[in-house]
């Protein structure tokens, strides 16, 4: 059936997407360091990757709702191809840091080409199709790919990368080649008209964004705090994904890059465990702020003990056990932020957050790139980490605010464990 042929392609292009992704999320600072940067300059090119990122979100959004998913779903695959072979490139050449820096403003707009492309192509698709179902199972499943293609990329990544660390970049450039031809061959725009793309439409919807964030974003106090700690926290965890790769190997004393590979997916399966405590954790009555005050207290000392218990065998537990209160507390900060924002500025505030979060991560790596560098990464755990302790205050401030949403509701507990 038609419908069951869109989700089978929907799946085949998660798994290749993701795959293609993962591949280098467990040796890319130490590609980088190989191929000549210091560890303030790959904090600087990575820095520019997410900069793009910020600044491609919203004009790429457009592109997907005028001329459609599948043609913006194209865009990001070959982009990604061609800024994945541009890294390869650039270490051949002996390329330094503005060239990276380049290639990954290339890689960020190949992203924001992506998200949020595919998942409407999949809704829009099978409502013309007459799904008989809900979407609930089909994004699990997407979910279950998700997680498995991340670990096999992770795990893989590191392997190839013991070999040579550029081939990791080879195979993904493959994998997203892999991906434009399924997508060219069955994605098509069922339910969705495509329409004509103006340059004054993309500067409108920016404004929109700005405007919709300000007016119920930065105006709106409980809002407002709630993106600070957006700010804070990922201009830290943005540095500390790439940090921890150079890091723990010199903890360890050896450069087996397939360690790095391993603890990447460790990390990911730390991320699972987190998310099935939330169901656990989030019960009739407690508070909301109270589940994030504590996993931000607990997260702040374990990404300082990173840093001041240098030993591989401790320190890459505590970092795991950051990622585990991140698995828990993601899912109820969104419910926090979903509850008092209006539905018709959701998705505009969602940006907004997602946009404070992103210029955080940029001033984070780095500030905290240049500490690695005349410091060392643990003097960057220790005080990145430190500064964490800001989302304790925020969301402190945040309870204060005595918000209706804080306080967990018997209905939401129950879907949560259920979730759980």
């Amino acid at each position: 059936m038609e419908h069951q042929r869109i989700v089978r392609t929907y799946l085949v292009l998660t798994a290749l997407f993701t795959l293609s992704a993962s591949l280098i999320w467990g040796i890319n600072t130490l590609f980088l360091l190989d191929a000549g940067l210091s560890i303030f300059e790959v904090f600087v090119a990575n820095a520019a990757f997410t900069a793009a990122m910020a600044l491609f979100e919203v004009p790429t959004g457009v592109v997907a709702d005028t001329r459609g998913r599948r043609i913006s779903f194209l865009f990001s695959a070959s982009i990604l191809a061609l800024g994945t072979l541009a890294y390869v490139a650039v270490e051949a050449i002996g390329g330094g840091v503005i060239l990276f820096s380049l290639a990954g403003v290339i890689l960020g707009l190949g992203f924001t080409f992506y998200s949020g492309a595919v998942e409407a192509w999949l809704v829009d698709a099978l409502r013309a199709t007459d799904h008989p179902g809900e979407l609930d199972r089909v994004f699990a499943r997407s979910q279950s790919v998700f997680w498995a293609a991340t670990l096999i990329g992770t795990v893989g990544g590191g392997a190839l990368g013991q070999l040579d660390l550029s081939l990791p970049y080879v195979v993904r450039a493959g994998l997203l080649i892999a991906a434009f031809v399924v997508g060219f061959a069955l994605m098509h725009d069922l339910g969705f008209t495509p329409r004509t793309l103006h340059l004054r439409g993309i500067i409108g919807e920016m404004r929109k964004v700005g405007q919709a964030g300000i007016t119920f974003g930065w105006r709106n106090g409980s809002v407002r705090l709630l993106v600070l700690e957006a700010f804070v926290v990922s201009g830290f965890f943005f540095w500390a994904w790439y940090a921890w790769q150079p890091y723990f190997l010199e903890l360890l004393g050896h450069n087996l890059v397939w360690v790095s590979g391993v603890i990447a997916a460790l990390f990911s399966l730390a991320g699972i465990l987190g998310n099935s405590l939330v169901g656990r954790v989030a019960v009739p009555g407690r508070r909301r702020t109270s589940i994030l005050i504590w996993g931000s207290a607990i997260t702040t000392v374990a990404m300082v003990l990173v840093g001041v218990v240098q030993i591989f065998w401790v320190a890459v537990p505590l970092f795991l056990l950051g990622a585990v209160c991140f698995g828990v507390m993601a899912p109820v900060r969104q419910t926090f932020l979903h509850s008092i924002i209006p539905t018709s500025e959701r998705a505009t505030l969602v940006s907004f957050d997602a946009l404070l979060g992103s210029l955080g991560s940029v001033g984070g790596q780095t500030g905290l790139g240049y500490l690695s560098q005349v410091r060392g990464i643990a003097d960057g755990f220790v005080v990145g980490g430190l500064a964490t302790s800001a989302a304790v205050a925020l969301y402190a401030m945040l309870r204060r605010r005595g918000e209706p949403t804080d306080r967990i509701a018997e209905a939401e507990a129950q879907a949560a464990a259920a979730v759980g």
